[in-house]
């Protein structure tokens, strides 16, 4: 069915809920028109029930191949359509192998075929064995490439150095496409903490320092690239420090492609209120 219309008493339109009618040609909204009013095509009335665009979460770990029975295309999609998300980007990592070369990335698709059951999109890797590779990989349909600037947890994944940084800036400007970052850098003298069944003692063993000293490095990474006349798009994934958006905001006043995202959890979820053993609650940066 290439023409028909979905109407509501609650439609969600430019940032507000009003009865509509949005009418659909050829998989595009076509035109948006009063409630009631009378079409060519097939209308389907859903009452009071709220009509709305769909959502998209640009940072999943879906882990196939290599790792599908921690979560795999099959399942990951199905869960995001029945939640109202029409559009995941998958991150190059944990899966095997990792997305860092056009023949991984080529494995990932073929992996997916007749599993996605919302549209998908894909991050590619930066480590420091692949920059010569990274033109391929992003011709060949990546939006994007993630670094972490600490220890991943993966063997096959690890950190960059800003001279690495350095050589894959330039390609990624060239490409115009964002360089996402997990940024914490691990200034040292936290690996005698001990990490008991208490948050609190993870919290401890990495603090909000790391988060900031790698946000003035990528701020400092963003500068050079800009002074060198290619101001590369950096992203920081999941900010978790408060500490940071001032140099943050600094940045991007600075006229550097320079923008961050942040979590539910960090936004809804308070360190003093997890409760003992409760490693549902453990991420990195952690929940401050």
């Amino acid at each position: 069915m290439s023409h028909f219309a979905l109407q509501s008493t609650q439609v969600v339109i430019a940032g507000k809920m009003i009865a509509a009618c949005v009418e659909i040609k050829d998989q595009l909204i076509h035109a948006i028109h009063a409630y009631g009013q009378e079409l060519s095509c097939e209308v389907k009335d859903f009452g009071e029930q709220v009509i709305m665009p769909g959502l998209v979460d640009s940072h999943v770990h879906i882990n196939e191949p290599g790792r599908t029975e921690w979560e795999g295309f099959n399942t990951a999609t199905q869960a995001a359509a029945a939640g109202g998300i029409t559009a995941l980007v998958d991150m190059p990592l944990n899966c095997i192998p990792v997305t860092t070369t056009k023949a991984a990335f080529q494995e990932k698709l073929d992996s997916v075929d007749d599993k996605l059951w919302v549209d998908c999109g894909f991050w590619g890797g930066v480590i420091p064995d692949n920059i010569d590779e990274l033109d391929d990989l992003l011709n060949a349909g990546v939006l994007g490439v993630k670094s972490f600037l600490i220890d991943s947890g993966i063997e096959e994944f690890p950190p960059v150095e800003a001279k690495d940084m350095r050589a894959a800036m330039p390609i990624l400007a060239k490409h115009n496409v964002p360089y996402l970052i997990h940024a914490e850098l691990d200034c040292g003298h936290f690996d005698d903490v001990e990490i008991t069944k208490e948050y609190d003692s993870f919290l401890e063993s990495r603090p909000k320092s790391w988060e900031n000293n790698a946000i003035s490095l990528m701020v400092d990474m963003a500068r050079e690239s800009k002074e060198a006349g290619d101001n590369c798009k950096v992203h920081i994934v999941h900010l978790s420090s408060d500490e940071a958006l001032s140099t943050i905001a600094q940045a991007k006043s600075e006229g550097l492609r320079f923008t961050a995202e942040t979590c539910p959890h960090y936004l809804t979820i308070a360190s003093e209120n997890i409760p003992d053993g409760k490693t549902l609650f453990k991420c990195c940066p952690p929940i401050r």
